[in-house]
């Protein structure tokens, strides 16, 4: 299997290095990450500037864009054939519940939804402030373990797979859940400094804590010491909103918004002709 690798912390982040170094072993591996942190950048891509390309070796290639930008490449045939599956992380930090929608990890897995097999985001859940003391490399082992189980599951095309490992000894894992997303809070407020040269400037404010914390959830799982694995896609339709809102009767508003759009032609076209005269 072809795999191409991305993330959001860097291409010389700890957690990608460990789970290339595992992956590579095994699978036809292409390296595409931003040339540095990039976290929260969600599914932005870079439409204001050309991308540099930092070819670090035969496998690495560093992007100064964004996840997606960098997913968008790889998958282009520019730098290696059509990878089968695109795989991203492993992620600093957790990216449950809300976070998939600002996270630059989740988003390039979703950039690798068209592909062969389901993209898979997997994310460390540590709340260790040095990189240096987390576990990076036995999570990227148990990731190994993990995918050879994910290989057999049947599923939808363009599914995700949000991942996400408790910071444990493998010995404490308690196991594997399939979950919902969960709920955080709103995000803390701004934090307000001013920069050396007294021009006032902000700090966007921490996540949210979880506010739907029950069984089922990423975050209850993972609170549990179970490996957390939530499918998600792209359609973010509101379903139970549309099957609502589709009992409603549109016909008044639609033929007065047609009426008003012709009154708006014809009372141009009156202005027209008077300015002509």
């Amino acid at each position: 299997m072809s795999i191409l690798l991305s993330n959001d912390d860097g291409v010389r982040a700890p957690g990608l290095t460990a789970l290339a170094s595992v992956l590579e072993k095994k699978f036809d591996l292409q390296v595409i990450a931003p040339t540095y942190d990039r976290s929260g950048v969600s599914n932005c891509l870079t439409l204001d500037r050309p991308l540099q390309i930092e070819e670090l070796s035969n496998r690495y290639i560093g992007v100064d864009g964004t996840p997606t930008d960098c997913i968008h490449l790889g998958t282009s045939g520019i730098y290696c054939p059509m990878p089968e599956r695109v795989i991203s992380g492993i992620n600093y930090g957790a990216n449950m519940g809300d976070d998939v929608l600002y996270s630059g990890t989740v988003a390039a897995a979703m950039e690798g939804r068209f592909l062969a097999k389901p993209a898979i985001a997997v994310s460390l859940v540590t709340l260790k402030r040095s990189e240096s003391d987390v576990g990076f490399q036995a999570t990227a082992n148990l990731f190994m373990e993990l995918l050879g189980f994910i290989e057999n599951l049947e599923l939808p095309e363009r599914t995700i797979l949000n991942v996400n490992i408790p910071d444990l000894p493998a010995a404490q894992i308690q196991g594997v859940k399939f979950t919902t997303l969960g709920k955080r809070l709103k995000s803390e407020s701004p934090v307000r400094t001013e920069n050396p040269r007294g021009k006032t400037v902000y700090w966007i404010g921490k996540a949210g804590g979880p506010v739907e914390n029950t069984p089922g959830t990423d975050f209850h799982e993972v609170a549990n010491g179970y490996i957390s694995i939530t499918p998600i896609f792209a359609d973010m339709t509101h379903n139970d909103a549309l099957k609502s809102l589709a009992e409603i009767a549109t016909d008044e508003i639609s033929a007065a918004i047609i009426q008003g759009a012709l009154n708006d032609q014809l009372d141009n076209s009156k202005k027209g002709s008077t300015s002509g005269e």
